[in-house]
């Protein structure tokens, strides 16, 4: 495209590729074009390590839109640069490049000039929901560190975690924020290079290879974006012309006091083209295979995290932020035009209707939303005494009343194991054992339960400290016989999810589902079947009590079944208690059904029963 397109798409909201124009590009052979939009700009200089940062040698000069600013020079790649700031009221703001490939972080908050790695297009083909999809998430910072705490780097993780995330059996990958951020601490959701990979961890290249390397292992990769906010460092994106310009400039609208960031303007088509571009550009340039959407709830609402007299109702007069919410069908639409086959996924905690339905029928158009509320229900009725447990059985239960409004994932994820929550296996109820008798019953329950999977790094080797983002996760632990007990359980649970299209073809309505034992609150147990379109089934059968059930009687489908897994067994690390291995039914009502099955459940145990 000319400037003029270029610009006037970038104007209009709907240029999705603005890295290619804005930023630093080379034109020949060290001669680089270095542009910026600076609307409020009184004008605007290049500084960097090939002028000494000398905001008065490279004068950058105004582009026809009359908001844009470009300067043309001899450079190196690796060379450091930045845009001086001149505003109107005398001062000069050292800001870092907004579509910089590559930042000099730590060292500084400069950006790099860099050329972007070679992709190869893929065929590109709709994504299908009916697929098993099984996610490892990980932060690529403490998923492991060297003895002196150094980070890994990509090229030692390719090396490294890649064939682990195969070994174990896992369909999907999801990395936490790896778009350039300054502060450890906020885990990467304080984003200030939304189109630069953090530098913590080697050059853009190296993280190209990363996940070329999870694609020659048939593993997806999902990035965690972050749309919603950034953070005020004056080098970034903060009032970056010297008033606001990506955050939105209403006063009810400009902050999220929760977090200390600034909000996205929404309602400005040039912020839209830079968000869009960002989400393009991972799935272009890295070719990415999805995005989850972090925080959509606070996109979603004016009076999110706000008391009353702190926000302004919309034209309709309610809660909704209308501009947001154009710009989430904006994003959903580009994305499914541009990369079919590319899966979005909501982090989104309320009852927000339609996140996961199509745009024409007037949904958000994402494919899957975090199911936050099954996640906060079973982990609260896993902390408790199994005595009292039959107080509060309708928190395994209830996720059933809504399991097929959206589609769905579970997830255990970072939030939960952070802030003094404890980590998955240090939540259950119990001594010693129950604890490690408890996540494999949550585990096998959550296997079963209708809704795509995330479980957060840990977990599998059944990690009693909290993740800490400063240090690797314990994996000497698996030394120790119960720890690694747990990591071949769930490996084996990951492949037996694979195997077994019953658990994951039909996720979206009753066709998929049968409750077999729904209210049987005394016993700590529910049972229920999963069925595939081909007829196939899994039943599910778990006591969440702390005493061994003696021929439970369950009805059931009439015919012949077959254990397939018990969680009790003691290759898994459990105690070992005999199961009968296979059953017939016989002409005894129970539960609703004509035929039935009697069955001995160990406590904090979770059996599968596959029909033959």
């Amino acid at each position: 495209m000319t400037y003029k397109q270029e610009l006037e798409s970038f104007h209009n909201g709907t240029n999705c590729k603005a890295y290619e124009f804005f930023g630093c590009h080379e034109l020949s052979t060290g001669v680089f074009a270095f542009r910026v939009w600076a609307p409020h700009a009184q004008k605007v200089s290049l500084v960097g390590s090939f002028n000494g940062m000398d905001d008065t040698a490279d004068l950058m000069h105004l582009l026809p839109d009359g908001e844009s600013f470009e300067a043309v020079r001899e450079a190196h790649f690796g060379d450091t640069y930045a845009f001086c700031i001149h505003t109107y009221d005398g001062r000069k703001l050292i800001k870092a490049d907004p579509y910089a490939f590559y930042s000099d972080l730590p060292d500084s908050h400069l950006s790099k000039v860099w050329r972007l790695p070679e992709s190869r297009k893929k065929p590109q083909k709709k994504a299908e929901t009916c697929a098993p999809v099984n996610i490892f998430e990980v932060s690529l910072t403490s998923w492991k560190r060297h003895r002196d705490n150094s980070y890994y780097t990509y090229s030692e993780l390719e090396k490294e975690l890649v064939p682990y995330v195969k070994n174990m059996g896992y369909t999907h990958v999801e990395f936490m924020p790896v778009t350039e951020y300054p502060f450890d601490g906020s885990w990467g959701y304080q984003v200030t290079g939304y189109f630069s990979v953090t530098s913590r961890m080697g050059t853009p290249e190296q993280f190209k290879s990363l996940i070329d390397a999870f694609h020659n292992s048939d593993i997806k990769v999902i990035l965690d974006w972050v749309p919603a906010h950034f953070p005020k460092d004056e080098w970034g994106l903060y009032e970056f012309d010297g008033q606001p310009l990506y955050e939105c400039p209403l006063w009810d609208r400009m902050e999220h006091y929760g977090w200390g960031t600034r909000k996205f303007d929404f309602g400005r088509a040039e912020v839209d083209s830079f968000l869009l571009s960002s989400a393009i550009f991972f799935l272009d340039v890295y070719e990415a295979d999805g995005l989850r959407v972090d925080a959509v709830a606070s996109m979603l609402y004016l009076d999110y995290d706000k008391p009353n007299g702190f926000w302004t109702p919309n034209k309709f007069g309610d809660n909704r932020n209308l501009e947001a919410i154009d710009f989430i069908k904006k994003f959903n639409t580009t994305i499914k035009s541009a990369y079919p086959s590319a899966v979005t996924v909501a982090e989104e905690s309320t009852a927000f209707r339609g996140v996961t339905e199509k745009i024409e029928n007037g949904g958000l158009g994402f494919d899957y939303k975090w199911n936050m509320g099954w996640m906060n229900d079973v982990l609260f009725y896993c902390r408790q005494d199994p005595y009292f447990r039959n107080y509060h059985h309708n928190k395994i239960t209830f996720s059933l009343v809504y399991a097929f409004s959206e589609n769905y994932i579970l997830p255990l994820s970072h939030d939960e194991v952070v802030h003094v929550k404890g980590s998955i296996v240090n939540k259950m109820w119990g001594e010693y054992d129950d604890k490690f008798a408890g996540e494999r019953a949550l585990l096998g329950f959550m296997y079963a339960h209708p809704g795509k999977k995330l479980n957060f790094m840990g977990y599998e080797i059944a990690q009693f400290s909290e993740w800490d983002y400063r240090k690797g996760i314990e994996y000497f632990l698996k030394k120790f016989e119960k720890h690694r007990r747990m990591t071949a359980f769930v490996k084996f649970l990951n492949f037996f999810y694979l195997e077994n299209n019953p658990l994951y073809e039909i996720e979206c309505g009753w066709d998929g589902f049968e409750w077999l034992s729904v209210d049987d609150r005394e016993r700590n147990i529910v049972a229920f079947s999963r069925y595939s379109k081909d007829g196939q089934s899994i039943t599910a059968i778990i006591n969440f009590s702390g005493v061994d059930l003696s021929g439970y009687r369950l009805g059931i489908n009439e015919g012949e079944y077959k254990l397939v897994l018990n969680t009790d067994g003691k290759r898994f690390g459990g105690a070992g208690r005999r199961v009968k291995r296979k059953y017939k039914t016989k002409l005894v009502s129970s539960h609703g059904k004509e035929f039935s099955i009697c069955v001995d459940v160990p406590r904090l145990t979770c059996l599968y029963l596959k029909k033959l």
